[in-house]
């Protein structure tokens, strides 16, 4: 049985190699989502986005509607109109709901959940008819925290970011894009910048390695969370006190697609400092250019890294521990034979999270389902 896609985003997805297959049809029903625009322009494309949508979900003959995590540029009111109403106009035209959730509950993740999220949540996880996590642990707590009965469950692995651009920019290259030193010992953190990422851990932790000397640097590279910018004043204040500034390349800005290759080439290894998460894109995103991670044991992060081939695991929120563990990763065979490992990590990660896997597994999951 062929599968065949009608993919709906915005104009961030439309010239992607990932849509230009003979099975699926892209619909740009989102279009421009820049955050810049005035208010009125916002409300405006909203309205227009949900009369789109409204208008395709009752022209298409597709039978099975599969809905991603909404997107972070979506206002968290339009969030709850989607799990609710928007999925309860499906169900009235007789579709079958997939969802992918990439977190349970990021609210709580977050430390700003609400009665409402919750509420939205509970609704959505018993309304659709099955949902796709990446984690075991995910899947517990569905089971445990929403009360999802385990068969409408699937987990599947977290694939490979590898539909970014990539040129035959060479290590040495990148670094000398972003001024790096060869000798440099290479520290990168990549992301969307908020409390339960950590970063104000890893500077803690780079604080107790100043005695060993000032010939590494850490790379910060990612935008400033809504509601966080008091943490990264924090954070800044931080790195003045121990006079870190000049060891510290800042990048605080939304890091375009073709960008992000020379930031995971010129780092000699991806810090993942992190208090609260299940799976990481930035794990699989550093894998795909064969750049070891080191990572707190939170979540399934230690379920994607082998111990000194891809990379190496602390203990969560201990700044002592994460110093230890970057100092032994610098003195390890992973990073003096670096240059080999990127592409044992890259194999490692193109059969470990292979999209085709991904796929087979949806598949099934599609048949099923349309048989019901």
């Amino acid at each position: 049985m062929g599968v065949y896609v009608d993919f709906i985003a915005g104009d961030a997805m439309a010239n992607a190699d990932a849509v230009r297959v003979g099975n699926c049809q892209y619909y740009n029903l989102r279009g421009d989502q820049d955050s810049r625009a005035s208010i009125y322009r916002k409300v405006f494309r909203i309205l227009i986005y949900y009369y789109k949508l409204i208008k395709y979900s009752v022209m298409t003959d597709s039978k099975l509607f599969h809905i991603l995590w909404p997107s972070r540029l979506w206002p968290s009111r339009f969030v709850y109109f989607d799990r609710t109403i928007v999925n309860l106009w499906y169900k009235m035209l007789g579709k079958k709901i997939m969802y992918t959730a990439h977190n349970i509950n990021e609210g709580e993740r977050d430390n700003n959940d609400t009665l409402l999220n919750r509420l939205t949540l509970r609704f959505l996880y018993k309304f659709v008819d099955h949902i796709f996590v990446h984690t075991d642990k995910m899947k517990s707590q569905l089971i445990e925290g929403f009360h999802v009965c385990d068969s409408k469950v699937t987990v599947i692995p977290f694939g490979i970011n590898n539909v970014l651009p990539e040129s035959g920019l060479t290590e040495m290259e990148a670094k000398s894009l972003l001024k790096v030193a060869d000798h440099h010992k290479t520290l990168l953190f990549f992301g969307i910048i908020s409390p339960y990422k950590g970063l104000d851990l890893l500077i803690a932790a780079l604080s107790l390695l100043r005695h060993k000397g000032n010939d590494w640097r850490l790379i910060i590279a990612g935008s400033v969370k809504k509601g966080h910018h008091e943490y990264w004043a924090d954070i800044e204040n931080t790195i003045a006190q121990h006079d870190l500034n000049g060891t510290i390349m800042r990048a605080i800005e939304f890091i375009p697609d073709e960008k992000v290759e020379q930031y995971f080439k010129a780092a000699d290894v991806a810090i993942l400092p992190y208090r609260h998460i299940f799976q990481s894109g930035v794990l699989l995103l550093a894998y795909n250019f064969g750049l070891p991670v080191i990572a707190a044991n939170v979540g399934a992060l230690r379920e994607s890294i082998v111990e000194g081939e891809t990379g190496f695991v602390c203990q969560p929120e201990n700044p002592q521990d994460l110093a230890r563990t970057i100092s032994a990763y610098f003195e390890s065979d992973l990073y003096k034979k670096l240059k080999v490992n990127r592409k044992k990590i890259i194999n490692y990660a193109n059969e470990q999270y292979s999209w085709r896997t991904v796929g087979e597994i949806t598949r099934t999951v599609y048949c099923n389902q349309h048989k019901v």
